[in-house]
């Protein structure tokens, strides 16, 4: 029998075995624990970055569909302006809200030139005697005031064209009849006020046309929704040569403002796998031209411009501004020669306000760049002065100082490791996107944001509200075709209900042909002359005298 320290000793050594087998079994268990937890670690990191990501655009969205629409700071601060001594910021009282003694318009509006049908309503004959004594009341003066009546009145034009046989026997035509009165659209139904009201009625006022069909079954026509479709879309080729005009001297103009937004088209199309179109706009200093296409890519502009991006240039001595957002097509746009690009001061505003929505210790943050912004544009609309002038100088270095001090302010900011994650990616995007900011300053003449293009937008965008899109391919042809017309005709204070009936009368003494050459160039608003522009211009009562 083994000594007991021999049993002992290899008890020991057993469990020292067993205990080293633990050791090395827990150490590897350990160090996948690790890697779990590493990779765990990052998974929540992940995680979290989703969920503020997702915070953001609940409360991005939350403000769009639940907060005021104006993007204007309501502060009772008051409202900046350069001074005119230190060209600095200093206080001035806000206005008062409503229409501003003195302005345009201001005052009881004056409607004389309104047809006017005279009713006397007087005192009756019996009346007009002293009932004690019975002498008569003498005229000397009258009271007047004034109603307006609101009446639609459809009338049936009845043409009749007496004809006449010949009575003798020499040569010539046996039968004579007055000419087929002119019509926009031969054979038509409707004439060129009718269809001007119809086109202006759709795309202008944004009534669909079943409320149109309506509106007419009340007023006592009875039509069917097809015929009104038939005659729209024939007024939409005789609308394409006064369109396209307008659209040539849109592309060729020297600063264009553009955006886009989304428009439905439910006509299928054999490469087109939904109904999501694009609305494009482009605005000029005299035209605005609209585009219903099926993508959103940068084939669109470059083909309104006429721009061949393997040659990379606009061409011999051509020169593009093109105010616009950051969306990738107009930055891929960027490195074209002879275009530059403005960004819009507004879009990356509102980078810095969502920012501060979605993380209220960014608050300070964002409250401190908004004024940074509202400062330059302080000093922007004070470069509107007479150029030369003291006030212009003054301005001038109130914007380089304010776009100085931003720059310094942006690069400091970035450069801080402790900076909050949401507010680096908005300095990341404000870096990116500085050189096109910037670019403002060589050309004060021009607006710091796009916001001409998206206030363009806003009746396309409240027709999409009322009728959702178009059901046809040349339904969205005709639609950019007349907000084209109507755009670009109010930019010179066009009247589009009369300038659309003239261009449709024109186009009936062409025999329902467009017209061409002179007839046609009289309709382009910045070739028009001072009559034709009387003619179509604006009807808006003035203060009464």
């Amino acid at each position: 029998m083994a000594p007991r320290w021999q049993v002992e000793a290899k008890r020991w050594h057993a469990e020292a075995e067993h205990l080293a087998g633990e050791v090395a079994r827990l150490e590897a268990e350990n160090v996948g624990l690790r890697s779990e937890n590493a990779e765990l670690r990052a998974r929540v990191a992940e995680l979290e970055a989703q969920v503020v990501a997702l915070s953001e655009k609940v409360a991005t969205l939350a403000k769009l569909v639940f907060g005021t629409s104006s993007e204007q700071k309501k502060s009772a601060q008051p409202v900046a302006r350069l001074d005119a001594d230190v060209g600095g910021a200093v206080g001035e009282q806000r206005r008062s809200r409503g229409q501003q003694p003195g302005s345009v318009g201001h005052g009881r509006r004056d409607y004389s030139g309104l047809e006017t049908r005279e009713e006397i309503h007087d005192v009756p004959e019996g009346e007009r005697v002293c009932p004690q004594c019975g002498a008569p009341y003498d005229a000397f003066n009258e009271e007047t005031s004034q109603q307006i009546d609101w009446q639609v009145r459809l009338t049936r034009i009845l043409q009749r064209r007496p004809t006449y046989r010949r009575t003798c026997r020499c040569p010539g035509r046996a039968i004579l009849a007055a000419p087929v009165p002119a019509k926009p659209i031969p054979k038509g139904l409707f004439t060129s006020q009718f269809l001007a009201r119809l086109v202006v009625e759709k795309y202008v006022l944004g009534r669909p046309l079943e409320r149109v069909v309506t509106a007419l079954r009340s007023d006592g026509l009875e039509v069917a929704k097809g015929t009104l479709v038939g005659s729209l879309e024939a007024t939409s080729a005789l609308l394409a040569p006064l369109d396209a005009g307008i659209r040539a001297r849109n592309a060729e103009a020297g600063h264009l403002h553009v955006d886009e937004t989304s428009w439905n088209v439910y006509e299928l199309m054999a490469d087109k796998v939904n109904h999501r179109w694009w609305l494009w706009t482009f605005v000029g200093p005299d035209t605005s031209v609209f585009l219903i296409d099926p993508h959103r890519s940068t084939q669109v502009v470059t083909r309104h411009l006429g721009i061949d991006l393997e040659a990379g240039s606009l061409g011999e001595g051509r020169h593009l501004l093109l105010s616009s957002d950051f969306f990738t097509v107009y930055q891929s746009l960027a490195g074209v020669d002879g275009l530059d690009p403005l960004w819009c001061w507004a879009h990356i505003r509102r980078y810095f306000i969502r920012a501060g929505d979605a993380h209220q210790e960014l608050k300070g943050w964002t409250e401190a760049w908004l004024e940074r912004i509202r400062v330059l544009y302080v000093a922007h609309r004070a470069l509107q002065a007479s150029p030369g002038s003291p006030e212009h100088i003054r301005a001038e270095v109130g914007f380089a100082d304010a776009l100085g001090a931003m720059d310094t302010a942006r690069k400091t900011e970035a450069a801080d490791p402790g900076l909050h994650p949401a507010a680096t990616k908005v300095l990341a995007t404000l870096g990116r996107e500085w050189e096109g900011l910037a670019r403002h300053q060589s050309f004060p003449e021009l607006p710091l944001d796009n916001n001409s293009a998206e206030r363009t937008l806003r009746n396309p965008v409240v027709v999409r509200k009322n009728c959702y899109g178009s059901g046809a391919a040349w339904a969205a042809t005709l639609a950019a075709r007349v907000w084209t017309i109507t755009a670009t005709a109010a930019r010179a204070q066009c009247n589009p209900l009369a300038y659309l009936g003239s261009y449709l009368d024109a186009c009936a003494e062409a025999g329902g042909r467009p017209p061409s050459g002179p007839a046609l160039a009289r309709f382009f608003p910045w070739a028009a002359s001072e009559a034709d522009l009387s003619a179509w211009q604006l009807v808006s009562p003035g203060p009464a005298p």
